[in-house]
């Protein structure tokens, strides 16, 4: 199973990860401002940590499972992923579809920041949304320092009980979600719900072995 589009998202998204707030703050932040100020963190930790310049992956790892992990709503984004299929599923599979998912994530997004570099920017553009909405898209663009060609991102967040949440995400035009509902489904087709998860298994258990990010 491919995994380009994965690795497309991760090596340019750097805005899913946070310090850990109250649930009352994070409630009340504006979901750009959000996304605005945990991209700074983590890009500021990604260039600044000696261990994580040094390619150093399991203090990565650390850096994603405390900052990233805790702010991408897995459940909803593999359920869109998986489509018509999540309905089929028992509340196993849908568990350990979501499981596996998130460790692929894990190992794709600990890939991207051993990746960053010094010129690396953000930008954003103003939020339109209505003030009462609660699912936004939230535009930015990576300015790469060898690149004269922005990368353009656009987060898709949720409002939640507990805060805002990233679902997901747009590269160049091209959404994370769908791009995965066409691999899933080609997948399901040929072994069912188990031999997806299967196959995301063998992935993340390969990167384990290897100690290495997904390519």
């Amino acid at each position: 199973m491919k995994m380009t589009a994965l690795k497309r998202w991760f090596v340019f998204v750097l805005a899913s990860a946070a310090f850990a707030f109250s649930t009352q703050a994070l409630a009340q932040e504006a979901p750009d401002e959000l996304v605005k100020r945990v991209s700074a963190d983590v890009l500021d930790v990604a260039k600044k940590d000696r261990e994580v310049k040094k390619g150093n992956m399991q203090q990565i790892f650390r850096l994603v499972e405390e900052k990233v992990m805790p702010y991408v709503d897995f459940k909803k984004t593999t359920s869109l992923a998986v489509g018509k299929y999540w309905r089929q599923a028992t509340p196993e599979q849908r568990n350990e579809l979501t499981k596996q998912f998130h460790d692929l994530l894990f190992y794709t997004y600990a890939s991207a920041i051993s990746k960053v570099e010094d010129g690396h920017k953000l930008q954003f553009q103003p939020l339109r949304a209505k003030a009462d909405a609660t699912d936004v898209i939230v535009n930015s663009r990576i300015i790469q320092p060898k690149n004269p060609e922005p990368i353009l991102i656009g987060y898709r967040l949720e409002k939640q009980a507990d805060g805002w949440k990233i679902y997901d995400i747009n590269v160049m035009g091209a959404w994370l979600v769908e791009t995965y509902k066409t691999t899933f489904t080609n997948e399901i087709g040929r072994s069912g719900i188990d031999g997806l998860i299967k196959t995301l298994k063998d992935k993340n258990a390969s990167l384990a072995r290897g100690g290495k990010p997904a390519q």
